[in-house]
């Protein structure tokens, strides 16, 4: 097999193995406040313990690991979500092994993150081949995410809330990560490309830090924590809006996440073949715009679906159930387009050292966005909580514009 695209299979496989394990959050939300008994404010924190990791870790690694090696990083990784997947159906009976399991997991996601967005520079040769191919990976996290759902559904007691049989998925979860070890041990990548031009680690982490006051990442920076802060307040709290606010059971609360998934999957995969032919910031903001129109429709549509029996299903639930998880294909491609933009405008050897701050900024946005939505679940309700999402989505457009000035100054 072409050694190129060996190494895109494996940092497809590794992003999707990640992709169920981060996402799985929303239904862990969900199940912890089942089994354990935890409010939703006390649930809310495991995205923080997910996503600080990410952020604090990442800033820390992204300068260091192209001397460490992006390979061995990966590698290791791999190792350590394996042993934590392992350890959770085995000793799991209170709600803190589920704060160290998602921390493991965001320590971990941080270097996987930074050496695929590195790596995806070391394969590409221009703005465009590095756009579609960020998309395309981008997309099949969002399969990883939709399937993590549909397998958490299998493994979910709706008629006994405290069942801890859902914990077993975890063996199967442990097992893909080894199954992705292997695979990236059989790619071949060239890291050369990647080293820069200094000789110590401390001017490597210099130069992150001085990439931090650029116009152009800075103005980068806010648009990719106001989209993270959108996209994980529908995520995470889906699957409790759905059981919660349209009182379907848990199982398909779950689901309705995969579905969310699924259409940010196909929106991803489709922005890979789009942005071949339209300018990136047109595509973005009319995708923004979109995604407020769905929030306007959908949530009003709610108001009268509140009495849902416990026995609905796919096959005879309402308009609103299939509705508003669409709202992920206008939603889906923003992210990997803004990232592709501020990547490929800086030279390779830089590109390690911006991959980490965009997982920094990624993560602070997730957390906060998650934390927020939650404690306003609690106070005001589920449907306001989404509402509060429309703030957001206004800046948003704004800042892309702002983004766009940004990248041209860097072009020229």
């Amino acid at each position: 097999m072409n050694s190129k695209i060996l190494i895109k299979l494996s940092l497809v496989f590794n992003y999707m193995v990640f992709a169920v394990l981060l996402n799985s959050v929303g239904a862990v939300i969900l199940q912890v406040q089942r089994t354990f008994d935890v409010s939703k404010a006390e649930a809310s924190i495991l995205e923080g313990f997910k996503d600080l990791p990410i952020a604090i870790f990442s800033f820390l690694v992204a300068s260091f690991l192209p001397k460490l090696g992006i390979k061995k990083g990966m590698l290791f990784a791999l190792a350590i979500v394996a042993a934590l997947c392992w350890m959770i159906p085995l000793l799991a009976d209170d709600f803190w092994y589920f704060k160290l399991l998602f921390a493991g997991v965001g320590v971990s996601f941080a270097v996987i993150k930074v050496s695929v967005f590195a790596t995806i520079g070391l394969v590409t040769d221009s703005t465009k081949s590095h756009s579609s191919l960020m998309s395309t990976i981008e997309g099949f996290f969002m399969v990883g995410v939709l399937l993590g759902n549909v397998f958490f559904s299998l493994f979910v007691n709706d008629l006994d809330p405290t069942s801890m049989n859902w914990l077993n998925i975890y063996w199967f979860l442990g097992a893909l990560a080894i199954a992705a070890a292997i695979l990236l041990i059989l790619a071949e990548i060239d890291e050369t490309a990647s080293q820069s031009f200094s000789k110590s680690s401390k001017d490597d982490f210099l130069e992150m830090l001085k990439l931090v006051i650029k116009p152009l990442v800075i103005v980068f920076a806010i648009s990719a924590f106001l989209f993270v802060l959108i996209e994980q307040s529908f995520m995470t709290w889906t699957p409790t809006f759905y059981q919660e606010v349209l009182k379907v059971p848990a199982s398909m609360g779950i689901q309705a996440g995969a579905v969310l998934a699924g259409a940010l999957a196909i929106g991803r995969l489709l922005a890979g073949v789009i942005l071949k032919k339209v300018h990136w910031l047109t595509f973005t903001l009319l995708c923004t715009v979109l995604v407020g129109v769905c929030v306007l429709l959908t949530l009003p549509l709610t108001a009268s679906e509140q009495a849902f029996s416990q026995n609905i299903t796919w096959f005879d639930a309402p308009f609103v159930v299939y509705l508003f998880p669409l709202l992920g294909v206008f939603l889906a491609p923003i992210y990997p387009t803004i990232n592709s933009v501020v990547l490929s405008s800086l030279p390779k050897y830089l590109q390690s050292s911006m991959s980490g701050l965009i997982v920094v900024f990624s993560a602070l946005g997730g957390t906060t966005g998650s934390m927020v939505t939650g404690h306003i679940f609690e106070a005001y309700g589920g449907v306001n909580a989404f509402y509060f999402s429309l703030i957001p989505i206004f800046a948003l457009c704004l800042i892309l514009i702002l983004l766009n000035r940004q990248v041209k100054k860097q072009m020229i």
